[in-house]
């Protein structure tokens, strides 16, 4: 007798049943379990949408100001190898750290985003140029240039851009994931890692694989995986965003099967936020490529269904419709979409229903003086001269102002920085806070002989330069007998103007001359 059922007979055909059920039940347990883990560990980050912010381009971007141009969160690239040393990092092999500092203000405009309530990371590498550890074969001088860079912008998160020559070096690869699982480890307040891939149709290409691989390897705990859906010139009648919704389908379920590789499983949901997508706003590369504002829409739907966790784009300085001096609306343009965008942005199409973002250090919040004390400026702690009213302003020119810095955008006098105007006519730009420990910004001066001195009867050509009281200047056009220093009060109407710290700065080339305040 069954000590289960007592009083009747054990079948074998019920007890069969019954272990079914039970294995049934079992499984289903389990499976449900770990599909409810799949989903509360792919909901751990709050999704967000970002742009990239090509650092150098001219004219600037206003990053620093989100809620007018763009979005709150930007990726600033790029961090490449110096010409002439591998190992040092630079802004896209243009500006050192501390220059781009002097020279863009960069280290400002990034507190300003950030005490606005804005988030960003540093893209290394892209598609010009060279990635430090594509030359920089040293390993201890490799880590510590990624690290000066992430710890002077206080980084919580890097995107590491991987293109070109260095995608197919497979050394250069995996002497970069080495060096960026060293930098991970030392980050005392954690660091995102992203690693941003080119696409096929079908997903990674073998290098694209070759590089996720590396990363795992190397022991790097990866943010996810943002794949550059642009540029596909796959030649077929499929749409593109058609295509792109594809290459991602496709890259979720590799990246699948790379974590199964590697011991760390992952579920579906968790797989999709993994997945992140990079498209080319607007005109590609490739000439019959156009990604529209309508694709915008599909895409955002798209990863808002999948649960991707971050959707970005190439880029915030192109987001606006060319205007029509650009001669060929087919080739791609730097500042520009190469569409009709009438008053939409694809930043806000794209970022759509997404409220998080990027994984940041938590800084200090800004000072607040209770008692609303008045501003003063000192001249010794300010890294430009303090604004004067009854100073004239030409463009382009830096000022303090209340311990804010404001850059020109037109020539402009008696107009106080911060004095409220009627929209689009404030003729100054805010960078960004008077950082602490600042002091005047050196600037290069011209020595005595440099250029001839300026005589009141010599005729003077377009392109002659001399000087008047130290400083350089160039005519703009014919003149004589006109002062060079009124430039500085009506610049408009002036044929001179003043030389460029850069021009100043080339002609003191071979000279020894020194800067001065």
């Amino acid at each position: 007798m069954s000590k289960w059922f007592p009083g009747r007979k054990l079948s074998w055909v019920r007890l069969s049943i019954l272990l079914v059920i039970v294995a049934a039940l079992a499984g289903g347990a389990v499976f449900g379990w770990g599909s409810w883990r799949d989903h509360q560990e792919a909901s751990e980050r709050q999704p967000w949408s970002d742009g990239y912010v090509d650092v150098t381009a001219t004219p600037s971007f206003p990053f620093e100001s989100p809620g007018t141009d763009g979005p709150k969160n930007v990726v600033l690239a790029f961090i490449v190898g110096a010409p002439n040393h591998a190992c040092t990092p630079t802004w896209g092999g243009a500006y050192g750290l501390d220059e781009a500092e002097a020279t863009l203000d960069l280290d400002r405009r990034l507190a300003r985003l950030r005490n606005l309530g804005g988030s960003a990371m540093v893209s290394f590498g892209g598609q010009a140029n060279a990635d430090l550890a594509l030359k920089c074969t040293d390993a201890s001088d490799l880590v510590s240039g990624y690290r000066s860079v992430v710890e002077r912008y206080e980084l919580g998160s890097i995107d590491m851009d991987l293109e070109g020559e260095l995608l197919a070096n497979h050394a250069a690869v995996e002497r970069q994931a080495a060096a960026i699982a060293t930098v991970q480890q030392r980050a005392t307040d954690g660091l995102d890692v992203w690693l941003t891939l080119p696409v096929a149709p079908d997903g990674l290409t073998s290098d694209g694989l070759h590089a996720v691989r590396s990363y795992l390897n190397a022991g790097v705990a990866l943010a996810g995986v943002n794949a550059m859906t642009m540029n596909y010139n796959s030649g077929g009648d499929q749409s593109l965003i058609d295509t792109i919704r594809g290459s991602l389908s496709a890259m979720q379920l590799q990246l699948r099967a790379v974590a199964q590789e590697s011991g760390m499983p992952l579920g579906d949901a968790t797989a999709w936020s993994r997945v992140a997508a990079t498209p080319m706003i607007g005109q590609n590369d490739v000439r019959d490529e156009v990604f529209t504002l309508a694709d915008a829409r599909a895409l955002a739907e798209f990863a808002n269904e999948r649960g991707m966790v971050r959707l970005s784009m190439w880029s915030l300085n192109r987001d606006r419709s060319c205007d029509a001096n650009w001669p060929d609306p087919k080739q791609m343009s730097d500042s520009c979409s190469g569409v009709d965008q009438g008053d939409e942005r694809f930043a806000a199409l794209l970022g759509s229903d997404r409220t998080g973002e990027i994984a940041q250090i938590a800084g200090a919040p800004p000072e607040v003086d209770p008692d609303r004390s008045p501003v003063v400026d000192d001249p010794e702690t300010s890294p430009y001269p303090v604004w004067n009213a009854e100073a004239a302003y030409p463009a382009e020119t830096k000022v303090v102002w209340r311990r804010n810095v404001y850059e020109a955008k037109w020539w402009t006098q008696n107009e106080q920085p911060d004095e409220p105007v009627e929209s689009g006519a404030q003729p100054w730009r805010l960078l960004g806070p008077v950082l602490p420990g600042e002091k005047p910004v050196e600037r290069p001066s011209l020595p005595a002989g440099s250029y001839p001195d300026w005589v009141k009867a010599t005729e003077y050509r377009q392109g002659d330069r001399v000087l008047f009281d130290g400083l350089g200047y160039e005519a703009r056009w014919w003149t004589q007998g006109e002062s060079p220093d009124a430039s500085l009060v009506l610049p408009q109407n002036s044929p001179w103007r003043p030389l460029t710290d850069a021009e100043v700065a080339a002609a003191l080339q071979g000279t020894g001359a020194q800067t001065s305040s």
